[in-house]
C-alpha cells in the first residue's frame, strides 16, 4: 500500500493535484512527563496545529501522560513555541522542547490501532474499538471504544481487573452506583450496560467527562450513564446519597486518602471495587479501608497490579 493511499484524515485535508492524493513528509511531537493536570492544556496546544493527537499512559506506575502529535514537517514553528508557552503558562507545568522523530504517512495511526485490538474481557464483555466492524454480537455485551483514546482501553491490568470483579459481584443487583475517575467511562458503561442500571460517573479532568460522555453516547447509553466534573468525595453531585457499587480505579494514594469517604458513603452490605494499586500497595490500601470498617472480599492480581473487593457489612 502507498503512503499516498493510506493517509487517513477528514477529507479535503490534504492537499490534491487532480485525482492524485500527495503524502506530506509528517513529524511526530512527543512529550513526555505530563501530570494529569497539564493533559488538557498540553493536548489544546497540539490540536491547534497538529493533524493529529494522542495521548497515553507513562509505565511503570503510570502517573503521567506520554502525548504525541503529527503534524507536517517544517510546520509553523512560531505558532507551536508559543501554543506550548501558553500550555506551560496556565497549566503550570512546563514540558519543554518536543521530541522529535521523523513519521510515514500511515505510521503513527497505523501503530495506535494495532496497539488496541478487540479484546474479550471476562464471560460477559468484549471491547471493540471504533477502527474495527461492529457486527452484533448475542453472546456478549460489546464496548466501543476510539482506538485514539489508550486511557480506559480495557488492556490494562487494572482496567481488567475492575471487570472480571463486577462480573463476579453483578448477581447482587446494586441499585446505585458510581464510578469514581472515570477515565473513558470504560467501567461505567459495563455496569449500565449489563444491570441496565443508572450510573454516575464522574472525574476531576474536563477532558475525562467529555470523552465518557461521548462514549456513553456511543454506546447507546443515554439516560443510563450519567458523566459529570467532581474532585472525588467534595462535589455535592458525588456525596448526595450512599452507593451499592462503586468502581474507584485511580492510584493508591488518593485511595487511602479518600477510605473514609468512600465508608460513609457506601450502603450497608455495598460493594467497592478499587483499583489502580500495585501488589505492593495491598496492604497500605487494605490497612486504610479496614480501619474504616470494610472488609475485604475478594483480591484479583494480574501482572503487577492488584485489584480489591471490598464490603461495608
Amino acid at each position: 500500500m502507498s503512503s499516498e493511499t493510506a493517509i487517513q484524515q477528514k477529507p479535503g485535508h490534504w492537499p490534491t493535484q487532480g485525482n492524485t492524493r500527495w503524502a506530506i513528509p509528517l513529524e511526530t511531537l512527543v512529550l513526555t512527563g505530563i501530570p494529569d493536570e497539564a493533559v488538557p492544556y498540553y493536548e489544546a496546544a497540539l490540536e491547534s496545529l497538529c493533524r493529529t493527537v494522542g495521548y497515553f499512559r507513562e509505565p511503570p506506575l503510570e502517573e503521567t501522560w506520554r502525548l504525541e502529535g503529527v503534524w507536517e514537517q517544517n510546520g509553523d514553528e512560531a505558532a507551536l513555541s508559543a501554543a506550548l508557552a501558553l500550555a506551560a503558562a496556565v497549566s503550570g507545568f512546563d514540558a519543554g522542547a518536543p521530541e522529535r522523530h521523523p513519521t510515514e504517512a500511515e505510521g503513527w495511526l497505523a501503530r495506535t490501532v494495532e496497539a488496541f485490538p478487540e479484546q474479550a474481557l471476562g464471560r460477559r464483555f468484549t471491547i471493540r474499538p471504533t477502527h474495527l466492524p461492529n457486527p452484533r454480537q448475542w453472546d456478549r455485551l460489546v464496548l466501543r471504544l476510539d482506538a485514539g483514546l489508550a486511557f480506559g482501553s480495557g488492556e490494562h491490568e487494572s482496567t481488567r481487573g475492575c471487570l472480571l470483579a463486577f462480573e463476579a459481584v453483578a448477581h447482587r443487583r446494586p441499585r446505585r452506583i458510581l464510578d469514581l475517575g472515570t477515565g473513558s467511562g470504560i467501567l461505567g458503561m459495563a455496569a449500565a450496560k449489563l444491570l441496565h442500571r443508572k450510573v454516575l460517573a464522574t472525574d476531576i479532568e474536563p477532558w475525562s467527562v467529555r470523552v465518557a460522555a461521548e462514549n456513553g453516547v456511543m454506546n447507546g447509553l443515554r439516560g443510563l450513564f450519567r458523566a459529570e466534573l467532581a474532585d472525588g468525595w467534595r462535589d455535592p453531585v458525588v456525596r448526595n446519597g450512599h452507593y451499592d457499587l462503586v468502581f474507584a480505579n485511580i492510584l493508591a494514594r488518593p485511595l487511602c486518602a479518600m477510605a473514609r469517604d468512600l465508608a460513609t458513603h457506601l450502603a450497608p452490605g455495598g460493594t467497592a471495587i478499587l483499583a489502580g494499586l500495585l501488589g505492593t500497595q495491598v496492604r497500605m490500601v487494605l490497612a486504610a479501608h479496614r480501619r474504616c470498617g470494610l472488609v475485604l472480599e475478594r483480591r484479583i492480581d494480574l501482572g503487577a497490579w492488584s485489584t480489591l473487593v471490598l464490603r461495608r457489612r
